[in-house]
């Protein structure tokens, strides 16, 4: 069996993961998951720029959040609904490391694991997938996943140099649901 794009990009260490970080990024075929989570924008005019650019979500608290993965082991389509908001990106290993095209931007991001955590750290930038963008501009973007008493949690920061945060998003899912809208 074809591994799923985070064993690809982990290698062993995916599979010292908690339980539910190891179900939901070893999906294959079509799943969803469910939770809550809240999203705070950043509230500088560039920042808002660049949410719009990315299709960032807006501010709102305590959501209810859907997560539509499809998953072929090339590449993964995560489908995210915050609140009725969508956000759509597409996942895929190259060189070791994670990609993910988000709106206009295709980050590259060196994932770790430590202590039942994820963390993925910025390697690359890459605007309209061609015009390289200096890393450093983006250390300030940061990912962690973990699972916190059963759960699957996440919290997503993306801050830049003289704009601050472009967004924070943090909540949990668990499996369920299923396909149909809503």
């Amino acid at each position: 069996m074809h591994p799923t794009v985070f064993q690809q990009v982990l290698r062993a260490p995916f599979f010292n993961l908690p339980e539910s970080l190891r179900a939901l990024h070893g999906i294959r075929g079509d799943g969803v998951w469910v939770g809550r989570a809240t999203v705070e924008r950043g509230r500088n005019p560039l920042a808002w720029l660049c949410a719009v650019a990315t299709r960032l979500p807006p501010s709102m608290t305590d959501v209810r959040t859907r997560v539509e993965f499809s998953a072929d082991g090339d590449r993964e389509i995560w489908r995210r609904d915050f609140g009725g908001r969508k956000m759509v990106s597409t996942l895929y290993c190259r060189d070791g490391l994670l990609c993910e095209r988000l709106g206009l931007v295709q980050f590259r991001f060196a994932l770790h694991a430590w202590d039942g955590t994820i963390f993925w750290n910025v390697d690359g930038v890459r605007l309209l997938g061609l015009l390289p963008l200096p890393a450093g501009l983006f250390s300030g973007v940061q990912c962690r996943e973990r699972e916190r008493e059963g759960r699957y949690e996440f919290e997503v920061e993306a801050k830049l140099p003289l704009i601050g945060r472009l967004i924070r998003y943090q909540g949990w899912l668990e499996p369920g649901g299923c396909l149909e809208p809503g």
